[in-house]
């Protein structure tokens, strides 16, 4: 089985490891392929009836995730940071997962401001989360043109269990913003150097992206905000 991107994705064409993306999701040990944005099994004869319908089954992921919402509109300067973040859905199925994506706005398409996040189940994307709060971000910048193939490539990395330190990944968040998009994976353990570099390293090949990256620690965002040093760059 294989978990892949939608036929016609926006954003363009694939970069070098966007194959690889699309191949390192597979989550079950059927071959299955994806029409119109599902996955669908080929089923054993006796089990089909009549008619043109395929057998429909269900291939789980490694985790189960929940999509998170921040709208722009509900946040207020004298409201707690992270107050207005509502989950929107939570899937454990490959089917479950492209049923909601291929349903939803892409982050070109969400209003400026807007947070989108896909976090493992019952982590919150917060610093103040028990598993996040020794954690850190490696953060890309793109223009809207290419947030979407990149959300989209980063989701299936994710999901398909394609790092080798997969275990450290909290989740990934967009910020859509006026003058260009950010995306950033989440990991608990920023202190673990080699962790953190094997999954910055892995990220910029899934996705082809050559300009250096910095990863910053949760506890340093929050005493130097927007003046906080990265840590690791690769």
């Amino acid at each position: 089985m294989k978990m892949e991107e939608e036929k016609n994705t926006e954003g363009g064409g694939m970069g070098k490891g966007a194959p690889a993306a699309a191949e390192a999701a597979a989550a079950a040990e059927a071959e299955a392929e994806v029409e119109e944005g599902e996955i669908v099994a080929d089923p054993n004869p006796s089990d089909v009836e009549e008619g043109p319908q395929r057998l429909r089954q269900s291939h789980p992921l490694e985790h189960s995730w929940t999509f998170w919402f921040d709208n722009p509109s509900a946040k207020s300067k004298q409201a707690a940071w992270g107050s207005s973040i509502r989950p929107v859905h939570t899937f454990s199925t490959v089917e479950d997962f492209w049923g909601l994506y291929n349903n939803i706005h892409r982050p070109s398409k969400l209003a400026v401001g807007a947070d989108f996040s896909c976090f493992k189940y019952k982590i919150e994307p917060k610093w103040e989360d028990p598993v996040c709060a020794n954690g850190g971000k490696w953060t890309i910048s793109c223009s809207r043109g290419k947030v979407d193939m990149w959300w989209l490539y980063t989701l299936l990395a994710m999901l398909g269990e394609q790092f080798d330190h997969g275990e450290e990944i909290c989740g990934a968040v967009v910020n859509v913003r006026a003058k260009q998009e950010k995306i950033s994976i989440w990991t608990k353990n920023g202190l673990n150097e080699a962790a953190q570099l094997s999954i910055g390293k892995q990220w910029k090949e899934i996705l082809d992206y050559n300009e250096t990256i910095g990863f910053i620690l949760h506890d340093d965002a929050k005493k130097h905000d927007r003046f906080a040093k990265s840590r690791y760059q690769i």
